[in-house]
């Protein structure tokens, strides 16, 4: 199985919640955005190795990652190895 970092994204509101995802390095110029949708009172988990448009994220490199909302949400950062 190969390791992985996960996004899990919670919306408690009664509106759809328009996610984007930039993400930081320390070498290079910000990725992203990246764009996603949770539905009204969901969750949803992203791969961080799945998000690939405008571009992947490459592996083996030390990243940071804001998210932005209209609604409030809660980002659960989480990794397996």
């Amino acid at each position: 199985m190969t390791s992985h970092e996960t996004a899990c994204l919670l919306n408690t509101s009664d509106r759809e919640a328009h996610v984007t995802i930039t993400i930081y390095y320390a070498d290079r110029e910000p990725g992203g955005p990246y764009r996603v949708v949770v539905p009204a009172r969901r969750t949803r988990h992203v791969r961080f190795n799945d998000l690939d448009d405008p571009e992947p994220i490459p592996k083996d490199t030390e990243y940071a990652s804001l998210f932005e909302s209209e609604v409030p949400m809660v980002v659960q950062h989480t990794r397996l190895d």
